[in-house]
């Protein structure tokens, strides 16, 4: 796995996702769509695995949401998310497998703190908020695998690398 560093950028980013606690299903917003991009993220959604940085797949709320969620505190895996704040030419990418993710540059330092990685230089665009809990190394894990499927199906429109 190849992983890089470049920039940073300076604004937060805003999570969207809100986790239901005792074991129920985890609710996740639903952007909206074009058709195409639904079409995109739903083939998306269709393909992501059943276990993910050693986390269990868990249902999610709305069920056909384009979108996925893994063990208890839940990693969520989210398509179509609008493009995150301070994400630009200067923002700070990771490369995982040949795909940059963006991570707000508060993010880099506080092992504390929720990491939200975003593919932002594809699109549709895709958001993975991973728990302080599974910091450090569930990140390197999620990026490398879900490269191959976001390169497969989205258009990368600005390489975040």
């Amino acid at each position: 796995m190849q992983l890089r560093r470049r920039g940073r950028a300076t604004l937060l980013v805003a999570a969207s996702v809100v986790l239901v606690a005792c074991g129920g299903p985890v609710e996740v917003d639903v952007p909206d769509l074009s058709r195409a991009d639904r079409e995109a993220c739903d083939a998306f959604a269709a393909e992501l695995p059943d276990s993910l940085a050693e986390q269990d797949r868990v249902d999610i709320r709305p069920a056909d949401a384009p979108a996925a969620a893994y063990g208890d505190p839940a990693i969520v895996v989210r398509c179509g998310v609008p493009t995150p704040e301070g994400f630009d030419l200067t923002a700070s990418c990771e490369t995982a497998n040949g795909v940059g993710y963006f991570i707000p540059d508060e993010q880099y330092d506080d092992q504390g703190l929720d990491l939200t990685l975003t593919a932002a230089g594809y699109v549709p665009r895709v958001e993975i908020i991973i728990p302080a809990e599974y910091r450090p190394n569930a990140a390197p894990a999620v990026m490398s695998v879900l490269a191959p499927l976001i390169k497969d199906h989205f258009t990368l429109v600005d390489d975040c690398a």
